[in-house]
């Protein structure tokens, strides 16, 4: 018995080598593994992200590895998990950069050892990546100046809160909300060079601030989900959420409720689950098929949700992705 017992797990072998080997059937393609590295994992919007890489992946039978910094403003951190996926070997990556210039040396390295990326939501120097996946940041901002010239009839005192210095994504919507607010001369800038930070009690503390130095203000803009939510509570507890014309960037349930109720008079969306989803779908596509030329630059969208056209079904949508449905 012992002897035939080794002679069925000999047997066994002999068949898995075989089988490894292509002898027994037909070969099988190498299952891709992808990283996606945000820049932060804990606002709303790198969830959507999250949610739409998922499903991508499942649809096209890939593997992702999610991970990114703790916060959304160490550099550091974040050139340290791209050097850590490219050790590990992965496939590609699809990275949010924090900075447009000081992630282009290692997304170089990735490229130098046959790993390519895809850059989304942020922009990055140079022509080391394939694929930029993204919003019009610019064109965001823009829209976000006509909506709070709208609410404020063309005339009034504004402050813009900014985040942080470096990000791409954030410095083109500033820089399109003030080549907008400028060609409204009734609109009066009071404040437009300080950084809330990347956390919503950064950005509070900041905006209590403003709110103190300007208590004339009639309007305000921010420029992301954290400055916008810092901003709205600093808002609230100073009794002038509601009278203040407000209008912010990205979605949260807790800004959906603020755009429902009238302390902010707009949001200015972008589509981080496609984002996500067509950032997965250009590197396999790429991967599978690397003489088909990527699209170098994919638009992903934006529109402004207020409080009239909120329950439309595509504003609806924007306001609510499904990040429940991938992400358990």
């Amino acid at each position: 018995m012992l002897w035939l017992h080794g002679r069925v797990v000999f047997s066994c072998v002999l068949l898995a080598v075989s089988l490894a080997c292509g002898g027994g059937g037909p070969p099988t393609e190498k299952r891709l593994s992808i990283a996606v590295i945000p820049m932060g994992t804990t606002h709303e919007f790198w969830k959507s992200i999250h949610a739409g890489a998922v499903k991508a992946a499942f649809e096209l039978d890939v593997d992702i590895i999610w991970k990114g910094p703790q916060v959304e403003d160490d550099r550091a951190q974040q050139i340290s998990v791209v050097e850590d996926m490219i050790a590990r070997r992965v496939d590609g990556i699809v990275l949010a950069p924090l900075d447009r210039t000081g992630l282009r040396q290692v997304v170089g390295e990735a490229r130098k050892s046959g790993i390519p990326t895809v850059v989304v939501d942020s922009g990055l120097e140079g022509s080391e990546h394939i694929s930029f996946v993204a919003t019009d940041n610019r064109k965001g901002g823009v829209l976000g100046a006509q909506r709070l010239v709208e609410t404020l009839d063309g005339k009034g005192k504004i402050i813009l809160m900014r985040v942080i210095v470096g990000a791409e994504s954030t410095m083109d919507r500033v820089e399109g909300f003030l080549s907008e607010i400028r060609k409204h001369p009734g609109i009066e800038i009071l404040s437009d060079n300080q950084y809330g930070g990347v956390t919503t009690e950064t950005a509070y503390q900041v905006g209590e601030n403003l709110l103190n130095r300007f208590p004339d203000v009639d309007g305000i803009f921010c420029p992301n989900e954290s400055t916008t939510f810092g901003m709205l509570r600093a808002l609230t507890d100073s009794g002038k959420a509601g009278q203040v014309k407000f209008v912010g960037f990205d979605s949260s349930e807790k800004l959906i409720t603020a755009l429902a109720d009238g302390r902010l008079q707009g949001l200015v969306l972008q589509n981080p689950f496609r984002m996500g989803e067509l950032g997965i779908k250009t590197m396999v596509g790429y991967l599978r098929d690397p003489t088909q030329e990527p699209t170098e630059r994919i638009d992903t969208g934006v529109s402004v949700a207020t409080p009239e056209n909120m329950n439309d079904a595509e504003i609806a949508a924007l306001l609510r992705p499904p990040i429940d449905e991938y992400l358990d």
